[in-house]
């Protein structure tokens, strides 16, 4: 059996909160600007997301209109 099925699921959103708590005075100055890189990559990540779903909603609206 995998031990990950006895772990309790993690909400959506959990692990950014715990991020966005996290006591950055703990890290030093290349940790710090690891993160950076780090978030700013994800948020192109989600950025690309979000035009995929705009498209997917403009091409369903469309399809709905005729």
């Amino acid at each position: 059996m995998d031990t990950d099925d006895l772990e309790p699921r993690r909400r959506r959103g959990e692990a950014l909160l715990a991020l966005a708590r996290e006591d950055l005075s703990l890290l030093g100055i290349e940790e710090l600007s690891e993160r950076i890189g780090a978030l700013e990559t994800e948020i192109a990540r989600i950025r690309d997301q979000l035009e995929r779903k705009r498209g997917s909603l403009s091409a369903a609206e469309a399809l709905f209109r005729k």
